[in-house]
This record gives C-alpha cells, structure tokens and sequence, in this order.
C-alpha cells in the first residue's frame, strides 16, 4: 500500500459527533484513487463503477492529519481495480479500509472503452502490486 496525499480535517469535516463526515473521506477516496486510475491508464475518461463495502475502523477528529493509501489489485479489458486504506499519520490507526474500488474507461458516448494496458505496461508484476 502506497500512500498518496494527506489531508488536514477541519471543522467543515465534521458531522455532528464532531468526528469526521463519512461523506467527506469518501468524498476524497473517491477522488484520489480516480486520479490514479487516470495517470496509470493515461487517460481522463474514467469513472468509478464499483465500490466495496466500505470498513469503518476508527474516528478522526479535528486537527487530525490523515493519509490515503492505494495498492493496485487487478487489471481488466476496460478496468482497473485497487484496494485502499485511510489512516491517521501519526498513530498510524486505521480509519477505514476499502478491499476494492474499481474504475472504468469510457468512451465519448460513456460506454466501457478498452484501455489496451496490461499488469506489465502499467509497471506492476503479480509479486510486487503497488
């Protein structure tokens, strides 16, 4: 698991447990791994087709610096797959984890679109999955 960006949780964050909104963190995992399929499949024409069940683990508070990690699972005709994992940066506890988010290249009319990417093109090798 790689992890990728970090963000500061500030008060608009927070639900009314002032603790941090769920739709918010889903929010930017679902930014953050879109990024990462777009630069591994070079292309801007993903979407998100499939998201997991979604583990809760812990809370974050205000003022807590969490970080996004993103390990690459599979590659399909059209699709990528990763898995992911939030954390807090200084006590490493895990906020919640994610076993697969996949991603989809479309075409102009929005229809699945081969991407023509292999595990080998994309820099990846079965034993060492980034």
């Amino acid at each position: 698991m790689k992890f990728y960006s970090r963000k500061l949780i500030k008060p608009g964050d927070l639900n009314a447990n002032d603790t941090l909104f769920g739709g918010a963190l889903l929010r930017w995992i679902d930014e953050e791994a879109g990024i990462y399929a777009m630069t591994k499949l070079d292309s801007k024409k993903v979407v998100t087709k499939y998201i997991s069940e979604i583990n809760f683990v812990s809370s974050a508070k205000q003022g807590d610096v969490i970080e996004i990690g993103l390990a690459f699972q599979s590659i399909g005709t059209t699709s990528i797959t990763f898995s992911c994992m939030v954390r807090n940066v200084f006590t490493k506890k895990v906020i919640i984890s994610i076993e697969k988010i996949v991603f989809v290249h479309i075409d102009s009319q929005e229809r699945p679109k081969p991407h023509h990417k292999t595990i080998h093109n994309l820099g990846f090798t079965q034993s060492s999955k980034a």
